[in-house]
């Protein structure tokens, strides 16, 4: 059975949005493996515009959802007409859009909050008992979504997962090419960028976390 799993988006480019090669790492793998994938992201304005080529600040405004719609090919819909029942699974690449957009992390650390789009059916998921993957920095949302004692990794910086700690989470380090699963709350993160020196570093945990979170559909089938 074709397995639907949506992925959401928190713009295009690792400073300011969604980690492009995470990105494409995760539609990659899930197409590969047959799922068939929608994209959401947010119809709200970036927290702001990053040069990638100089690290500086942009005197200009870009919207959420326009900017992921590079990465999707123009194929990404508003989050607020994602429903959970449409969907066997939910997976978030991470970038600063994770920290920035989908949350206010990057600023607020383990006081943040998240976005109320992204947050609804984050947690539409956990209540249904269904998969989650999430990517890089994406994981420091767990506690959020999940509450305390939730299990998951950001691999070994040692500021943020500190925050994920204070936020009520469970903290396992976690090598650049694997996974950390909390078996109860289905689930599955790993570094990726967070600690990977290469794309094909990223790729190796990113592959594990999509093979892992389809595997999960497949327990009541």
């Amino acid at each position: 059975m074709t397995k639907k799993v949506a992925v959401i988006l928190s713009g295009c480019g690792v400073y300011d949005g969604a980690e492009i090669h995470e990105s494409v790492i995760t539609l990659l793998r899930l197409d590969q493996r047959g799922a068939q994938v929608q994209c959401f992201a947010p119809n709200i304005a970036q927290m702001h515009v990053i040069d990638h080529l100089t690290g500086e600040q942009m005197p200009e405004s870009r919207n959420v959802l326009v900017e992921s719609a590079r990465i999707a090919r123009g194929e990404v819909k508003d989050i607020r007409e994602a429903k959970v029942e449409d969907f066997d699974a939910l997976i978030v690449p991470g970038g600063f859009g994770a920290a920035k957009n989908l949350s206010n992390f990057a600023v607020e650390g383990a006081n943040c909050t998240v976005q109320p789009d992204v947050l609804a059916l984050a947690e539409a998921f956990a209540d249904a008992c269904k998969p989650v993957g999430l990517i890089c920095i994406s994981p420091a949302l767990a506690a959020k979504i999940y509450g305390p004692g939730v299990v998951c990794t950001i691999g070994t910086d040692a500021g943020t997962s500190a925050a994920v700690v204070k936020m009520g989470g469970t903290h396992e380090e976690c090598d650049v090419h694997d996974i950390v699963e909390d078996t109860q709350r289905k689930l599955v993160t790993t570094p990726a960028y967070m600690l990977a020196k290469s794309i094909s570093e990223a790729a190796g945990g990113i592959y594990k976390l999509v093979d892992r979170v389809l595997e999960l559909t497949h327990e009541n089938d």
